[in-house]
């Protein structure tokens, strides 16, 4: 089994086509601006799923813990994204408020680090994000028990045909516990892959007067 899977990376190719250049002199003064040229660029290159990041944690004990979760939005207050505050997440940032999120998009050899502190949105602006999602994703949050242990699929199944059922009678029902995150950074590494593998390293660290902008090796 290991000999075929080495067999197999041995034949991937990484970067194997024409890619975006990035100057770094010419990054602007914030990380944000740049974030939203990024994800532009991403989108019109065909990106699948550009919105899809790994948000990263760490639970009371230290222990970290990685998985993919949706961006809800960013503006100069932090990005978003959303879960039940019961979830293994949700327990996580409230034992250590700190994250990273990871953007990877391979199309064009492009990934973005964040690294800040964790907040949760007022009740207001926690409903309009449930408002916005979709009968699928309401339904998958009503259903709830994110991470507990199942019994057996058939109960999941019930479950979710308990949840869509709802949704379709009330489509503004609530989530007990939805909460809307805002990652702050104080940190925001910006990488371009270079199939020469000299890539480009800009970094934003937050300082008391605001962003400092340097470039690191690769």
């Amino acid at each position: 089994m290991t000999d075929r899977l080495g067999g197999l990376l041995r034949t991937l190719k990484v970067w194997d086509r024409e890619l975006p250049a990035f100057d770094p002199e010419a990054a602007p003064a914030e990380p944000l601006e740049l974030f939203c040229d990024w994800f532009t660029a991403a989108v019109a290159a065909g990106e699948v799923e550009p919105h899809t990041m790994t948000l990263a944690t760490a639970d009371a004990a230290g222990d970290p813990d990685a998985r993919t979760v949706m961006l809800h939005g960013a503006d100069e207050r932090g990005w978003q994204f959303a879960t039940n505050r019961a979830s293994a997440k949700g327990r996580q940032l409230a034992a250590r408020p700190r994250a990273a999120l990871h953007f990877y998009w391979p199309a064009v050899a492009r990934q973005v680090r964040l690294r800040g502190t964790v907040t949760a949105a007022g009740p207001e602006e926690r409903a309009a994000d449930l408002a916005r999602r979709s009968p699928g994703a309401l339904a998958a949050a009503l259903v709830g028990r994110q991470s507990e242990v199942l019994d057996a699929y058939g109960t999941l199944q019930r479950a979710a045909d308990a949840a869509w059922e709802r949704v379709q009678r009330e489509p503004d029902a609530t989530v007990p516990g939805h909460t809307l995150y805002l990652l702050a950074p104080d940190r925001a590494e910006f990488f371009q892959g270079d199939a020469r593998r000299r890539h480009v390293r800009v970094n934003y660290r937050r300082e008391e007067g605001g962003w400092v902008r340097e470039l690191l090796w690769p």
